[in-house]
């Protein structure tokens, strides 16, 4: 590995801390970004001839910082408080933190808190999460969710420019503040992990790049927050789901749906450590999904799933996030615990619900209770409307296959 090579690796496992340690003292994280790839192109600069030095990520951050400082300095209104203080930056302490029990003194979830801050749209959230926490160039965020690279980074210079007009604190909220500041930052994770684990469009079935990141991040919040349970749920279902991302598709890129999947090849650890991750949940909605995939992950055949536990949990899950996505997927667990005639009804009554409108999973769905019940013309119909909704290939692909196939 060459040294640029070695500081580019070092800058991408290293890039949130720093910036996170800049924000703390710019208050900016666009300018705390910049000042962080002032300090990637110093080691650069140096490296080369000084050699890599012992702790590399201690330097790349005492660099960036020593650069802040020297930002604020020349700051006119920080020479003002100055003059008024009459002392030196060193000795001028930093802002007192709230004694509460509550605090949570660390940069890294102030700045996660920060990208995920509601002032952004949620397309925003995304990419300046990925961008500032993930350290995601900008090119490869716009292949992940397939969008140009000038949109992109529209989105990531706007959303900084959003965060410093409004003036948004780096700092953890309180109370019911972080509540309603946390769903934020958990629906981003979720977000980002949906759209590799099943994505919305292109070639490809699954991208698990970005579940990769995302179960990171959740990982790292889980350490940073070890008191909230829906952390911990969240984190059990990504870690749940990642389990058996290498059986989704098979050598060409094709679905296996859920039933033909090789269940001895679905990852143990990962299970494992969902499970763990379990033990630390609560009864939020992440928890419950949680528990749903838990249901998935402890059947060693197929033919093993709890599917009437799972239709529970699904019933539980409408009641605390009422949705008729959340109903379709109920649906699908009672006819596989009670039969396709069972279900059928409950997947009919979601025909007009104008959110299903372009939802290729429905007529999907009711494509395969019908198939179930030898209807197979009306199922035929269903798969081949499916097809002509989804956005992905390999999708189009399996139902214009289930369609031929009656």
């Amino acid at each position: 590995m060459s040294t640029a090579q070695a500081v580019e690796a070092v800058f991408r496992i290293e890039s949130a801390r720093i910036i996170a340690a800049v924000t703390r003292i710019v208050r900016d994280v666009g300018i705390a970004e910049e000042i962080a790839q002032d300090a990637l192109v110093a080691a650069l600069e140096q490296w080369p001839g000084s050699g890599i030095p012992d702790r590399p990520g201690a330097w790349l951050t005492a660099t960036a910082k020593h650069r802040a400082i020297d930002l604020v300095r020349r700051k006119e209104t920080y020479a003002r408080k100055l003059a008024e203080v009459g002392r030196s930056l060193e000795d001028v302490p930093p802002p007192a933190e709230p004694a509460d029990p509550e605090d949570i003194d660390d940069d890294l979830l102030r700045l996660i808190f920060t990208a995920c801050h509601p002032v952004l749209a949620t397309e925003a959230r995304i990419a300046l999460t990925l961008r500032l926490m993930g350290g995601l160039t900008t090119q490869e965020i716009a292949r992940a969710f397939l969008a140009s690279e000038a949109t992109v980074a529209q989105r990531i210079v706007r959303a900084k420019r959003a965060l410093a007009k409004a003036d948004v604190p780096f700092e953890v909220p309180y109370g019911a503040d972080r509540g309603a500041r946390l769903s934020s930052v958990l629906e981003v994770i979720y977000l980002i992990f949906n759209e590799g684990y099943s994505a919305t469009s292109g070639d490809d079935l699954v991208r698990p790049a970005l579940c990769e990141d995302a179960l990171r991040l959740a990982r790292v919040l889980a350490g940073l927050m070890p008191e909230e349970p829906e952390v911990h749920g969240l984190t059990a279902l990504l870690e749940f789901q990642a389990s058996r991302i290498a059986t989704r598709t098979g050598p060409d890129g094709e679905p296996v749906l859920l039933a033909d999947q090789n269940r001895a090849r679905w990852n143990r650890l990962l299970i494992a450590r969902g499970a763990r991750a379990m033990g630390r949940a609560g009864n939020g909605p992440y928890s419950v999904q949680a528990a749903i995939a838990g249901c998935h992950a402890a059947a060693v055949r197929y033919e093993d799933t709890d599917w009437s536990r799972i239709a529970v949990l699904y019933g539980r899950l409408v009641r605390l996030t009422p949705s008729p996505v959340v109903e379709l997927n109920r649906a699908v667990a009672v006819s596989m615990a009670e039969g396709p005639s069972a279900a059928l009804p409950l997947v009919d009554a979601l025909a007009a619900e104008p959110a299903l409108a372009s939802y290729h999973l429905l007529p999907s769905v009711r494509g395969d209770l019908l198939e179930r019940l030898g209807r197979t013309a009306e199922a035929r119909a269903e798969y081949e409307r499916a097809a002509s909704l989804t956005r992905n290939a390999r999708e189009r692909a399996l139902l214009q296959r289930r369609a031929a196939r009656l």
